[in-house]
């Protein structure tokens, strides 16, 4: 029995057909098959050519991959790529801002900076997801501390006193702060 929803390979992409992506003015990524053309390319004269060198110009497009979870992607290009990774899937609150990350153009901090801020939240959503299935989280084994202290004791001893200081320095501003909140109520 064949799976009527598995997609049926592209066409073989023509030279040129880079270079028409390249110069449309929707839905494409700025400088997209900008080597396409043989005549531009950004390896000449450097590039030793051989044979080989002109047979990516026409080659079969894969198969595309079939798409059974949420896939982000940018909005400089047409489509899903033909492969991704599948594992995890955007989710809970850090999907949540992933999502709005990637209504915006790489080019901007408002693509980027949910990202990183998403990254950090999913680390806490693993805690406590492991937490709420029995297991308890070691991060400093997770983050490689034990092979650092081993390896790299220095480097290690550094990073750690930088952390403790920084967090201090927050701490103390914050209570500084706050003294002044009340003297001000008081």
């Amino acid at each position: 029995m064949e799976n009527k929803n598995k997609p049926e390979p592209d066409k073989t992409i023509e030279a040129d057909n880079d270079r028409k992506i390249a110069n449309s003015s929707k839905d494409h990524i700025p400088g997209w098959g900008i080597d396409a053309n043989p005549e531009n390319d950004p390896t000449y004269p450097m590039k030793h050519w051989n044979g080989a060198d002109h047979q990516r110009f026409n080659y079969e497009k894969p198969v595309q991959q079939p798409i059974d979870v949420e896939i982000l992607h940018s909005t400089e290009r047409p489509g899903v790529s033909r492969v991704f990774g599948t594992s995890t899937p955007p989710s809970g609150l850090s999907g949540m801002i992933r999502r709005f990350a990637f209504k915006y153009s790489e080019s901007t901090y408002l693509h980027w900076v949910p990202l990183v801020l998403a990254d950090r939240i999913n680390v806490v959503e693993g805690y406590i997801d492991d937490l709420a299935h029995g297991i308890i989280p070691n991060p400093f084994a997770e983050r490689g501390w034990p092979a650092e202290w081993k390896y790299n004791r220095k480097s290690l001893v550094t990073k750690v006193a930088v952390g403790v200081a920084i967090t201090a320095a927050v701490v103390v501003f914050l209570n500084q702060k706050n003294k002044k909140t009340k003297k001000l109520f008081s």
